[in-house]
C-alpha cells in the first residue's frame, strides 16, 4: 500500500476545507454553481473561438475576465465533491472510488451522446446547409474536448448529496 505524500495531504486538506461550505450546502446552490460554471465555460469558449476565427481582439479580454470567475466556480464544485475527481486514488476510500467510477460512467454516456449530436450537426451542415465543414472542425473538436474534460466535474457536482443535518 502506498502512503500519502505531503502533496496528497495538502490537496486533501484543501478539498475538504469547509470554509466555503455555505456556497454548496444545498442542492439548489450546487446546481446554481454548476449552471454558472457551464455558462462561464460557454462564454470563455465563445471568446476563444471569436479570437481565433476573427481579427477581433476584444474577446481575448472577455476571456481573461471570465477566467477568474470560472476558476472560483471550479473550486466550489471541487469543494462540494470534496475532491472526488482531484484526489489521487490512494486518498479515497472504497465508497469514494465507486462514486468516482459512477461519475465517470455517467459523464461518458452524456459526452458520447453529445459527440453523436455534434457529428450529426456537422454532417447536416455540410450536407444540407452547403457549409464547408473544414471550418467547423477545429471549434467542434475543441468544444468536444472541453465537454469531455468538464463533464465529470458537472456530473459529480450534480450527484453530491446534502450533508446530513446536525443533531
Amino acid at each position: 500500500m502506498t502512503t500519502a505524500t505531503k502533496y496528497d495531504r495538502r490537496i486533501y486538506a484543501i478539498m475538504n476545507d469547509r470554509a466555503a461550505a455555505p456556497m454548496y450546502a444545498t442542492a439548489t446552490r450546487r446546481r446554481a454553481v454548476i449552471g454558472a460554471h457551464l455558462l462561464l465555460t460557454v462564454a470563455g469558449f465563445t471568446a476563444w473561438a471569436t479570437t481565433i476565427f476573427s481579427d477581433a481582439r476584444w474577446p481575448l479580454f472577455a476571456m481573461l475576465a471570465v477566467l477568474p470567475l470560472w476558476t472560483v466556480a471550479t473550486g466550489v464544485i471541487n469543494g462540494a465533491t470534496r475532491g472526488l475527481l482531484e484526489l489521487r486514488t490512494r486518498m479515497l476510500d472504497e465508497r469514494q472510488l465507486a462514486e468516482r467510477d459512477r461519475v465517470h460512467a455517467g459523464a461518458h454516456r452524456i459526452t458520447g451522446a453529445l459527440l453523436l449530436l455534434g457529428a450529426v450537426g456537422v454532417g447536416a451542415a455540410g450536407w444540407f446547409g452547403d457549409v464547408r465543414v473544414e471550418g467547423l472542425a477545429a471549434p467542434v473538436l475543441f468544444a468536444a474536448l472541453t465537454v469531455h474534460l468538464l463533464m465529470p466535474l458537472w456530473v459529480a457536482g450534480l450527484r453530491i448529496q446534502d450533508d446530513p443535518a446536525e443533531d
